[in-house]
């Protein structure tokens, strides 16, 4: 195919992402056309508690009920960045049985990575498109991870995972919860981050009342006191 015809599959992934999308949608995508934007759109959504039950809804489920969580956050995100011709990349961070993984969208600029979130915390924020490799981003985040008790909870990192590897009918648009896109996450393999045998420091006082800075109150946990 001659070079002038040639169009990249991400611009026809973008494409196929814009048809889709209902007018509303695509007004608020068009809009967030920078990760900045981005940033700022997911910090100023409500956050999803789940007070009603478990969720991983689709990136147009979120317009609708005008909330997320982090999962929920990540993927809207990603889907964002389809719709302007980048490709959706997620990154999960595997955490201890007692505490919760945390999934970001990636992006990159130039020749560096950087990192958009979904949370309520004043900790596992947006990264500035300053780290050279995913790597660097997953650990940029290690020492933020922590319980109330101080422990250090995180313990791997998967693949940056493409989602333009699915149809965006399958994952943007969809009425159905996003549990199938989960799992395969969860399977697509993760580094390990610590080394066996290795005893970590727990975070100190001053790192846990950071924990009691949240953007809103969480209804189901209790404050420290």
């Amino acid at each position: 195919m001659p070079p002038a015809a040639y169009t990249c599959p991400m611009t026809r992934y973008a494409a196929r992402v814009r048809r889709i999308l209902p007018h509303d949608a695509r007004h608020v995508f068009s809009e967030l056309d920078s990760p900045e934007k981005i940033q700022d759109f997911l910090e100023a959504l409500p956050t999803n508690f789940e007070t009603d039950g478990e969720s991983n809804h689709s990136p147009l489920q979120v317009l609708k009920m005008k909330k997320a969580h982090c999962f929920e956050g990540a993927v809207f995100a990603a889907a964002v960045l389809a719709y302007h011709g980048e490709r959706p990349l997620l990154m999960d961070f595997e955490t201890i049985p007692k505490d919760e993984d945390h999934t970001v969208a990636l992006f990159k600029r130039k020749r560096h990575w950087g990192a958009l979130s979904k949370t309520n915390h004043a900790v596992l924020r947006y990264r500035d498109p300053v780290y050279a490799t995913p790597r660097e981003i997953a650990m940029s985040y290690f020492h933020e991870y922590y319980l109330y008790d101080g422990t250090k909870s995180m313990i791997a990192y998967s693949s940056p995972f493409d989602l333009s590897r699915f149809a965006p009918e399958e994952w943007i648009t969809t009425e159905k919860n996003l549990d199938w896109l989960m799992t395969k996450m969860s399977k697509s393999g993760y580094f390990s981050i610590v080394p066996p045998n290795t005893k970590l420091r727990k975070a100190t006082r001053v790192e846990l009342e950071a924990l009691n800075l949240t953007m809103q109150p969480d209804p189901r946990k209790k404050r420290m006191g």
